[in-house]
């Protein structure tokens, strides 16, 4: 099934890079210094390296942008363009993949599992049971507290609270719960 692409959607990049033996420092220098770099650029919403599941296997870098603009702008940028020119050859990307939207909250999928997300209606799901218990507690706990002011600012308070929630707690839990389900081998 075709992602539908909407320029407003966030947009995460997983790449592989295959790093000749002997250079694993040089290249975790370089990725760390790559990373950094698109951090710091106007719409990076986070990054990350993971190592290779095994001997001979990919690094894995994730770079994440708050929409299309963000992520063209860190493609043209002489930050990236000098990052590269700083490059020592001994590595080679194996595999990229640029997931739109949902998807992105799935690109950090066990080793040996590929870059190829769940199946939408699986993302629903894992999403759903991520977010319904934050629901609950937020109405029971918080929304109590926040009852005298109007509805616009009383959510315009708390969705921030769940996304944070969302994206760093509930989902990688979900994920990590249904991992077997989400990713077959």
């Amino acid at each position: 099934m075709n992602e539908t692409r909407h320029a407003g959607d966030e947009v995460t990049l997983f790449v592989a890079r295959r790093v000749e033996p002997g250079h694993e420092e040089s290249f975790e220098r370089w990725a760390r210094a790559i990373l950094d770099r698109a951090t710091a650029h106007p719409g990076n919403l986070g990054t990350g390296l993971l190592r290779p599941a095994g001997p001979g296997e990919p690094w894995h870098l994730l770079l994440h942008f708050q929409d299309d603009a963000a992520f063209e702008s860190w493609q043209q940028s002489p930050d990236r363009a000098d990052c590269f020119a700083r490059m020592d050859g001994h590595h080679v990307e194996v595999a990229r993949r640029e997931l739109h939207g949902m998807e992105g909250w799935f690109a950090t999928t066990p080793a040996g599992a590929g870059c190829t997300p769940p199946p939408r209606w699986k993302m629903a799901v894992a999403s759903t049971l991520a977010i319904a218990p934050l629901t609950v507690s937020a109405s029971l706990l918080v929304t109590p507290h926040l009852a005298d002011l109007p509805v616009v600012p009383r959510t315009l308070l708390m969705a921030p609270v769940i996304s944070v929630l969302m994206t760093y707690l509930a989902l990688p839990a979900v994920t990590r719960a249904l991992r077997r389900w989400l990713f077959p081998a």
